[in-house]
């Protein structure tokens, strides 16, 4: 009985080690599928091909991330304010950023592509244009319904989206700094 509890107690705890995602990924990868089968970034870019849909200077495709984040202080017992970088990541995450018609408040929306064979992907942003043209204004959604605002300019010619967010706490200002850089589809280029 013992050796039951034990061999149960050591299941148990395997199968909660496994997270959700492994265990869809490996029983995508045996399922057989009688039908041709494509992942979601494929999905996107089959999307993204379309002439009609996509003209250059969209903001639409998929794109890598980086973030800055600076912080901005005084000394103690000094007036001249210092800048140092806190965290910095390099393309630490794909994206997919996609026109939305359904919704009147927003334009786009930003789907994180970092992992395959989801069921579902989550919107984690939502762009909407100002007046300016090349302004944006991002709602991204954190755990614990968190909701940060960045502004975001675009440079069509290097399809690249700069946004910028402060915060301020006593005398200390964090800025963070979000960079997407543009990998699908690149105009000028032939697509695959």
């Amino acid at each position: 009985m013992k050796t039951k509890l034990l061999f149960l107690g050591i299941a148990s705890g395997i199968l909660s080690s496994c997270s959700f995602e492994n265990y869809y990924r490996a029983s995508y990868q045996r399922a057989v599928h009688p039908y041709e089968q494509i992942n979601f970034v494929t999905l996107v870019k089959k999307y993204m091909d379309k002439e009609e849909k996509l003209k250059p200077g969209t903001i639409e495709g998929i794109y890598s991330v980086s973030s800055l984040v600076l912080k901005k202080s005084k000394g103690l017992f000094s007036s001249e304010e210092h800048e140092r970088t806190v965290d910095q990541k390099d393309h630490y995450a794909k994206i997919a950023i996609l026109k939305d018609n359904l919704h009147n408040n927003r334009e786009y929306i930003e789907v994180p592509i970092d992992k395959d064979y989801l069921a579902s992907y989550s919107v984690r942003g939502e762009f909407t244009t100002l007046s300016e043209g090349n302004i944006l204004v991002l709602k991204h959604f954190e755990p614990k319904n968190k909701v940060l605002t960045y502004a975001f300019t675009y440079d069509a010619e290097k399809d690249i989206l700069e946004g910028v967010r402060t915060e301020t706490s006593g005398n200390v200002t964090y800025t963070y700094k979000l960079t997407f850089v543009k990998l699908y589809p690149k105009f000028g280029e032939a697509r695959n």
